[in-house]
């Protein structure tokens, strides 16, 4: 029997232009009838996610920033913090990529330099970062350094951003999160790494758990747990690794499989 749900953002549970599917509030109340408890898993900020599941947002368990920051009801479960010194060292990396934004994400926001405050990217960003600053010098930030985000408006982070950070893949993880974003975090860290932790607090069984996801950082996410969802929108090495396929984001296919979870057929 599911008891536990984790589900992917962007190109996941949101439709094409961001929104959750009108009917997630009555899916999930059914859910939580059946005991069924559900967790979006993201690389989104904590912020924003609770944000976007304001009527909710005290009865959700929030894997934020892929995994590096996991919260219930505004507390702490556990998080991963990156050495000061480290973080600060790849924010400089990132300064030097032409055309390339960068984001110091903290536990309490997120952080841009000032040549990087500008309306499209703040924008963009919005989308995943709802508390940010801008601030003169990233060594000035007060805040446990978490996550370091870079964006490349032209769709190509794999070429103009990924190439450089690899770099750094034997102290950090070094993840292409969509075409557009790199982000950098614990070694060792990811969304199947906190779902596991998290399935040793609840006492949940991996069996007992199902995941949704369409990206390269939902990788490790589809080994964690006994029933896996690619999106039918999903890359390759996602449907690859998981052991169904979801109809798509555009679909509300999450909403479909969860369904068919509801119905007992994974049971």
């Amino acid at each position: 029997m599911i008891r536990l749900i984790f589900s992917d953002m962007d190109g996941t549970l949101l439709d094409e232009d961001g929104n959750l599917p009108a009917e997630f509030g009555d899916m999930y109340r059914r859910l939580k009838e059946r005991g069924i408890r559900f967790a979006p898993a993201s690389g989104r900020q904590y912020a924003s996610l609770a944000h976007t599941f304001k009527p909710w947002q005290d009865e959700l368990i929030f894997v934020a920033e892929n995994g590096t920051m996991v919260m219930e009801r505004g507390r702490e479960l556990f998080s991963s913090p990156v050495d000061t010194a480290l973080a600060l060292d790849v924010m400089r990396t990132g300064e030097t990529l032409t055309g390339i934004r960068s984001v110091l994400c903290g536990k309490q926001q997120g952080y841009l330099n000032r040549a990087d405050n500008a309306p499209e990217f703040r924008a963009e960003l919005a989308k995943y970062v709802t508390q940010s600053a801008v601030v003169k010098d990233f060594a000035g930030v007060d805040d446990v350094p978490i996550k370091m985000s870079f964006f490349d408006f032209s769709g190509h982070a794999e070429a103009s951003i990924l190439p450089t950070m690899e770099q750094y893949a034997d102290r950090l993880q070094v993840t292409l999160s969509s075409t557009q974003w790199v982000d950098l975090y614990s070694l060792g860290i990811s969304k199947g790494v906190a779902a596991r932790r998290l399935q040793e607090q609840l006492g949940i069984a991996p069996d007992e758990c199902a995941a949704f996801g369409d990206y390269e950082n939902d990788l490790e996410l589809m080994d964690a747990v006994g029933c896996s969802f690619a999106m039918e929108n999903a890359i390759p090495a996602v449907k690859e690794r998981a052991r169904y396929v979801a109809p798509s984001n555009r679909a509300h296919g999450v909403m479909t499989v969860c369904e068919r979870i509801l119905a007992g057929e994974f049971d």
